[in-house]
């Protein structure tokens, strides 16, 4: 029999190779016919007399990354479709779908004939559940593999027999930390962990799988034989006892109890444990069937997984435009910004020419990444010749004239109208005809810029975050006169340095910003209001962000806080700034110099280390503070939560933003809005929109008037709308099918 997506070769030892490869794909993944296939395979092999033993492998540079995004999606638009019209139904065909990877990956654990797993690169997710059912785990140390069943990352869990297997192979503490952090393993680690059985050479992968077959690999999993113990001897044990009243107390404090899919974790692993093999199994899905049926379930994968994946695939790229592969581009700015955007764009494999005012300027410019290699060196992620390699692509000087063959240059240069014109004068005498200028601007509109420019079709915003080599997203702003090539160049450009783009219209602060901005600003009323910072700051990670927004403004600089106030008065007049707000900020610059992190003191101190920073206690005495018992933390949580939510419904009216995906994933990779919401949008959408309003509306009453409903959600409360069937991103797809 022929498969499309595997090959099967049987040597002369009668072990069968099977090799995943799916046509026209760059990485392997789980579909429907995916699944048929491997459902065969088994048959077919337990049927032949001549196959002895199984080694499962990837034809493709990594082993796989789990489920395809389309099934996923579809499977969510089933139960939607199906949950209004018989929910019983609904559930047991969810139920039925979410448990055919579990009891597929049992067929091939109970099969009778040994199976190993030869891992030759990523392997996560289902990929990883598939190679723990097998009886025997290979894996190459080449640093390409990464073990992970990272699920809880997307508001699911290892829910096809994951929770079962890996405490039953590990101890239970490392196996409740992988699977709760989503937790990405060296082959080392695996091995360590008892999740893999042996660590080789890259040519050597095939060979010692095979052998473990030959040296006699028994085809039942340690749980199927008699006498099988839990590592550490299970639940009711005093290691047991220690463990299991505290993971729940970790668990709350690591997520506020804001992740479904992560408790779902705990109770699998706690009650499994307890219970034969298969009935646990019946349990884990039992819990993956309710999770999935969850607001955050839901949210955090359209956003996390579906939509992150469209959008960094290029879903806003103008179609007709030839997609350009960039080779090399020019960074004018060498500062801390332009510098880290030269690493990033060195790091793809992309030549730049990085200049400053001065050769001086320029190579310190060029000693950011020269710092960033020998960290990365020094911690094992690249070799001493991959950070030679990168660095040899940064060529550091003065001369302007070096833009003469890029495709594409940056301008980073300082945040200052002028400074960018001469700039943008300068490198417009000597940029190629068809090249684009990209200005990593924050705040200063785009159509403004590019009325420097000789050409603005050709000019375009990529707004880059600080610290650029962790943060994912990129901001790409169009003017009003940018044309379709720019956006597609620009596209082209992100997509190559491995970033997530949002396409985002011309405005004061763009999308990101202006969020930003709305919950730093909130944090201010409460200052005044004397809700203790300390509250605020506890309100805020409760309510699922990373960083209270003290600690954010802190980081972005007070002292920013006070200019881009001050621009906004200029521009905008003295109402576009509370007085209130300008007050205590200008008395923390001004008055006490605390700018924020940069000069060690701010709303936090910033000792020495190790001692870690802690909030300033002259705070307590800016404004007459209330009790704690006086606070009601949920309205702190609400309040921080919905003037974030609503300023991104505000961009929507405004037709800044016009795609729900790019408002959900920029508010999560930009400044970390509540991961379990799914983003700003689906956090209302989550709630429903006439629920949001309401809320809105009450605490407009008592908080003031910038919580009040805009027009577009008045009415799209009246009509039952939602953001994602309102502004489906999906339309133009519908209509063509």
């Amino acid at each position: 029999m022929s498969y499309k997506n595997f090959t099967i070769e049987t040597d002369a030892d009668g072990i069968a190779l099977v090799t995943w490869d799916m046509p026209e794909k760059s990485m392997n993944v789980f579909t429907e016919e995916v699944m048929n296939e491997i459902d065969a395979i088994v048959d077919a092999t337990v049927k032949d007399e001549a196959v002895k033993g199984v080694v499962f492998t990837s034809g493709k540079s990594t082993f796989s990354g789990g489920a395809d995004l389309t099934m996923i999606r579809g499977m969510f638009s089933l139960l939607q479709g199906e949950q209004a019209a018989d929910p019983d139904q609904a559930m047991q065909k969810l139920f039925d779908v979410a448990g055919r990877m579990t009891w597929l990956w049992r067929k091939v654990e109970t099969n009778g004939k040994p199976w190993v797993a030869a891992i030759n690169g990523t392997c996560m997710g289902g990929a990883f559940e598939l190679s723990l059912s097998c009886h025997g785990r290979v894996a190459s140390n080449a640093k390409s593999v990464k073990i992970a069943l990272p699920e809880v990352k997307v508001g699911i869990f290892p829910g096809a027999g994951g929770t079962q297997r890996v405490p039953r192979l590990a101890n239970t503490q490392d196996a409740l930390q992988m699977m709760t952090t989503g937790q990405t393993l060296t082959p080392q680690r695996a091995k360590a962990m008892n999740l893999v059985h042996q660590v080789v050479e890259p040519d050597q992968l095939i060979t010692a799988a095979k052998q473990m077959i030959k040296d006699g690999l028994k085809p039942v999993a340690p749980w199927d034989e008699r006498g099988f113990k839990v590592p550490g001897g299970g639940i009711w044990t005093p290691a047991a006892a220690q463990l299991w009243p505290a993971a729940p107390a970790i668990l709350r404090r690591e997520t506020a109890g804001n992740y479904p899919g992560a408790l779902a974790i705990l109770k699998c692993v706690y009650e499994g444990l307890q219970l034969p093999f298969d009935t646990a199994l019946k349990v884990e899905q039992r819990y993956f069937t309710q999770v999935l049926r969850s607001t955050e379930a839901f949210s955090m994968i359209r956003s996390l997984f579906i939509s992150m994946q469209e959008l960094g695939k290029g879903a806003r790229r103008p179609a007709g435009i030839e997609k350009q592969k960039l080779t090399k581009i020019g960074v004018v700015g060498a500062g801390f910004m332009g510098a880290s955007i030269a690493y990033v764009t060195a790091a793809a494999g992309i030549a730049v020419t990085l200049i400053d005012r001065d050769e001086e300027a320029a190579a310190k410019g060029k000693a950011v990444s020269e710092k960033l290699v020998a960290d990365s060196v020094g911690k094992g992620r690249l070799s001493k010749e991959e950070g030679e390699k990168l660095l040899s692509l940064i060529t550091p000087t003065a001369d302007y004239a070096t833009l003469s063959d890029v495709s594409l240059v940056i301008e980073a240069v300082f945040e200052d109208r002028q400074v960018k014109k001469d700039v943008t004068e300068k490198i417009e005498t000597v940029l190629p005809e068809g090249a684009i200028f990209a200005s990593n601007t924050s705040t200063l509109p785009i159509t403004g810029l590019a009325e420097n420019s000789k050409r603005p079709e050709q000019f375009i915003g990529v707004h880059f975050f600080s610290p650029v080599e962790k943060m994912m997203l990129t901001e790409v702003i169009l003017g009003e006169k940018t044309g379709d090539k720019a956006l597609a160049v620009a596209l082209d450009y992100v997509g190559q340095i491995k970033k997530t783009p949002i396409v985002v219209n011309d405005t004061r602060g763009f999308y990101v910003n202006r969020c930003v901005f709305r919950y730093i600003n909130e944090a201010y009323d409460m200052l005044i209001e004397g809700v203790p910072a300390a509250m605020i700051e506890n309100a805020a990670k409760m309510a699922g962000m990373p960083v209270g927004p003290l600690s954010l403004n802190d980081e972005v600089a007070v002292d920013l806080s006070q200019k881009i106030m001050k621009a906004s008065i200029a521009d905008l007049g003295e109402n576009s700034v509370k007085p209130e707000h300008m007050t205590l900020i200008d008395k923390m610059v001004n008055d006490l110099d605390r700018r924020g992190r940069k000069n060690g003191k701010g709303f936090y101190d910033y000792p020495a280390k190790p001692a870690k920073k802690s909030l300033w206690p002259g705070l307590k005495d800016f404004y007459p503070q209330k009790k704690a018992e006086d606070v009601d933390v949920g309205v702190l949580k609400q309040r921080l939560l919905v003037t974030i939510a609503l300023e991104a419904a505000r961009t929507i009216e405004e037709g800044i933003v016009t795609d729900p995906r790019e408002a959900d994933v920029g508010s999560i990779l930009g400044f970390g809005f509540a991961p379990y919401t799914g983003g700003t949008l689906s956090y209302i959408d989550g709630m429903g929109v006439k629920t949001f309003v309401a809320l809105c509306e009450t605490l407009a009453a008592s908080y003031g008037d910038h919580f009040q409903p805009t027009p577009l959600l008045k009415e799209m409360a009246e009509k039952g709308e939602t953001f994602y069937g309102r502004f489906d991103p999906y339309r133009a797809e519908k209509k063509a099918a």
